[in-house]
């Protein structure tokens, strides 16, 4: 009998969080030592019952409300409004239950210190504003108390005054530093997305038109002006695919640039769940001028990096049968490294001109971009590309391992 199976739970985190539990524990703890130095100064007030009665409505105030400031959404703004009066009034009721001489003295106030919790509570939730609000409110209620304005007095509510509004002021930049991470992040996901969005295409549709295009060439008649038109879609596509990359400065009767990776078709294999064999994927590319080289044990890749790598080889030999020209080779190596499987591609085609791929990326032509390097680069790899004209090109593709070595 299998265990029922829970529902994920789902934590949203905040650097806000932090500091309201930390508000949660300082408003318990200054409670705790509001009522000690009360219990321990009780027969010097003149009117102790009162100052007694107030710090049961404190203490049941707290045992109402002690983990309304844990969640931010609990944590309203009526409450800390009301948190407030509850403070300002302690504050204000000292002056009628306490004698002159320890007012005199700068003896604390029923609240205490638990004062600068309704004040930070105001900080961490409106920022600097509210909290510059709530702690001219207490400096106003701490004179009236007082009756003039003494040093210590001033000193006290300076402090207050400077550091909840400091409070207020750093929750502020917390806040936005937050959204401008989650809004990066957002732009990441999306641009990773477009990228997958894009390899599909060039690895389909964009091949699809530019056969189209040079067949209706070479055809003629009507055939022809639909291989323009469909040269035409292929610009705008490739384009729209680049996302904001120059526009391809060429006419529509120009051959398609960078060949289309294979590998995406719908007679690509299905690929199934769990580490795979690399080799088994790369084997079918060997034929009469493809050779294929590999380890005689499996080389186990997890099976989403396993079939990346395997379009990315596909790329690379759609490549070189694009651009080597008639006859020329390529091979394809296999190594399984203890941290990583690399897959080199070798032709020995006339090689890639210098600057030739800087100006395909320009123009829209995505093949080496995104069909081999976007797709390495989502699988934490990298795919490096060394072309030397006359010598033909090598390209190499690195998968790091994902959680140490695949079992096999």
């Amino acid at each position: 009998m299998t265990p029922r199976s829970r529902k994920p739970r789902v934590v949203r985190m905040s650097v806000e969080l932090p500091l309201w539990r930390a508000l949660t524990g300082y408003r318990v703890l200054t409670l705790c030592y509001a009522l000690t130095i009360f219990a321990v100064n009780y027969h010097e007030y003149a009117h102790p019952l009162g100052g007694a009665v107030y710090m049961g409505v404190l203490t049941g105030w707290m045992a109402l409300t002690w983990n309304r400031t844990s969640v931010p959404e609990r944590c309203t703004k009526r409450f800390l409004t009301a948190d407030l009066a509850v403070a300002l009034a302690g504050i204000l009721v000292t002056a009628a239950v306490d004698s002159p001489a320890r007012i005199d003295g700068g003896a604390a106030t029923l609240p205490s210190i638990w004062t600068g919790g309704a004040v930070l509570g105001l900080a961490i939730k409106g920022g600097w504003r509210w909290a510059a609000v709530g702690s001219t409110l207490v400096a106003f209620a701490n004179l009236a108390e007082r009756g003039s304005p003494a040093r210590d007095t001033v000193h006290n509510v300076l402090l207050v005054w400077v550091s909840s509004i400091a409070i207020g002021y750093i929750v502020e930049v917390a806040r936005a530093s937050e959204r401008t991470l989650a809004r990066a992040l957002r732009i990441e996901a999306a641009t990773r997305e477009r990228e997958r969005l894009a390899r599909d295409i060039h690895d389909g549709v964009l091949q699809v038109l530019a056969m189209v295009q040079r067949r209706g060439a070479a055809l003629g008649g009507e055939a022809a002006e639909l291989g323009r038109m469909a040269g035409e879609q292929e610009i705008a596509l490739r384009t729209l695919v680049a996302g904001g990359l120059l526009p391809p400065q060429r006419s529509a009767g120009e051959p398609a640039g960078d060949a289309e990776p294979a590998g995406a078709g719908p007679d690509a294999p299905r690929i199934p769940a769990g580490p795979i064999d690399v080799g088994a994927l790369l084997a079918p590319h060997a034929g009469a001028d493809v050779s294929f080289a590999g380890p005689g044990t499996p080389v186990l890749l997890e099976a989403a990096a396993a079939a990346e790598l395997a379009a990315a080889v596909g790329a690379a030999l759609d490549n070189v049968r694009k651009h080597a020209g008639d006859g020329a080779r390529a091979w394809i190596l296999l190594e399984d490294e203890p941290d990583a499987v690399i897959v080199s591609v070798r032709d020995d085609g006339p090689g890639i001109p210098e600057g030739r791929l800087a100006d395909a990326e320009r123009e829209g032509r995505m093949g080496v971009a995104l069909s081999i390097r976007g797709r390495l680069r989502d699988l934490g790899g990298s795919a490096e590309l060394v072309s030397v004209p006359g010598q033909g090109t090598e390209v190499e593709l690195k998968v790091p391992r994902g959680n140490g070595r695949e079992q096999r």
